[in-house]
């Protein structure tokens, strides 16, 4: 069968008009110039005794929706800004604020110590554990989770052993028995990596004389461990090195 083709000239001008448009508006469109986006600065967060009046005696809720809110400011105009972009004095002043409200909110800390140290500015990252650090003395018992895990930023990440052990040492000194034996365990390790023989040992003995070791393997384990400080100590003090 033969095939039946229509010449151009059949075709109404009104048709070609259109198709000539619709590929003009293709073009314009696709080589638009790029929307200006001018990101918001986080503002300064209200007076707490503002928000402690609008909150109607229900201040645990408003702390949750300005939480949800300092979550979500990060997503403007369908666009995602990274945390360092972020001005960090008045993010630390609005997690103050949200703990001041609702003192047992655990968020504020994982925020802090999870999701605002994984930044490329060591000083923003020490800010955030300062923040924490602070902020576990209101409440160790409750609090204690989060300085270990910021503890092990300062240890791995920053490594910065000082600090890691000005953390390590608030745990020791500030937790009671019902927390995890190995956050006082910390403290024993970083003095160990700074080369403090006789102080990791005395940290050791302080364990056994509290009786917190008291599992088989843990008593064993740390047994090896005075073992091995004494022969340290003693290298050292007759100018061996114990890196051999």
């Amino acid at each position: 069968m033969k095939q039946l083709v229509r010449p151009l000239n059949a075709v109404p001008p009104f048709v070609i008009v259109l198709l000539f448009v619709s590929v003009l508006l293709q073009f314009s469109y696709a080589f638009r110039p790029a929307a200006s986006f001018t990101p918001q600065a986080l503002p300064q967060p209200p007076d707490i005794n503002l928000l402690k009046i609008s909150s109607f005696g229900d201040e645990i809720v408003t702390a949750k929706l300005l939480m949800l809110w300092l979550q979500s400011f990060n997503a403007q105009k369908g666009r995602f800004l990274v945390n360092q972009s972020l001005n960090y004095d008045t993010l630390l002043a609005w997690l103050t604020i949200i703990l001041d409200l609702d003192a047992s909110a655990s968020y504020p800390l994982f925020s802090a110590s999870h999701l605002y140290t994984d930044v490329a500015d060591p000083h923003k990252q020490r800010r955030m554990l300062e923040f924490v650090y602070t902020q576990f003395f209101v409440n160790p018992a409750q609090r204690w989770r989060w300085l270990a895990y910021v503890t092990v930023i300062a240890k791995h990440r920053l490594k910065e052993l000082p600090l890691a052990l000005k953390y390590a040492q608030a745990i020791s000194r500030y937790v009671d028995v019902n927390t995890p034996q190995w956050t006082r365990e910390m403290e024993v390790f970083i003095l160990e990596d700074m080369g403090e023989w006789e102080k990791a040992y005395t940290v050791i003995e302080r364990l056994f004389a509290q009786h917190e070791l008291v599992e088989p393997a843990d008593v064993q384990f740390f047994q090896h461990e005075l073992h091995e400080l004494e022969i340290k100590i003693q290298r050292k003090k007759i100018g061996v090195s114990n890196e051999q």
